[in-house]
């Protein structure tokens, strides 16, 4: 059974920055793409980054220059790197991972980890 844990969200100040992690654990053979979404109470979840083998990424317009998606193979982990930050990125972020383990194919997603900026 492959688990996703995140961390790193909190309450910033506009313009400041946040680092969000997420590590898979258990039978994970590998992981061959990564992303991350998030949500505002009330609305839909919006895909904002995604990391396929490692390398191609893909942003969305609206955290485009100012975030950043990268991983760690080794960890079994992504990361997303957000500068200047802005009250309208207050939601709770997820992050989804789509690999092989040891019972074959599998995509989870992680618990959400909640980040607020204030202005």
């Amino acid at each position: 059974q492959v688990q996703l844990e995140e961390s790193g969200g909190g309450l910033v100040q506009a313009g400041e920055s946040l680092r969000l992690s997420c590590v898979a654990s258990g039978s994970v053979v590998s992981i061959n793409k990564w992303a991350w979404w998030r949500q505002a109470p009330g609305k839909e979840r919006d895909l904002i980054a995604s990391i396929t083998n490692g390398a191609d990424q893909n942003y969305a317009d609206s955290v485009n220059g100012r975030f950043t998606i990268s991983t760690d193979n080794a960890k079994n982990a992504v990361y997303l790197q957000m500068n200047n930050l802005k009250p309208e990125d207050t939601d709770v972020y997820y992050c989804v991972s789509r690999g092989y383990g040891d019972s074959g194919k599998f995509a989870r997603w992680g618990q959400g980890t909640q980040v607020t900026v204030s202005a």
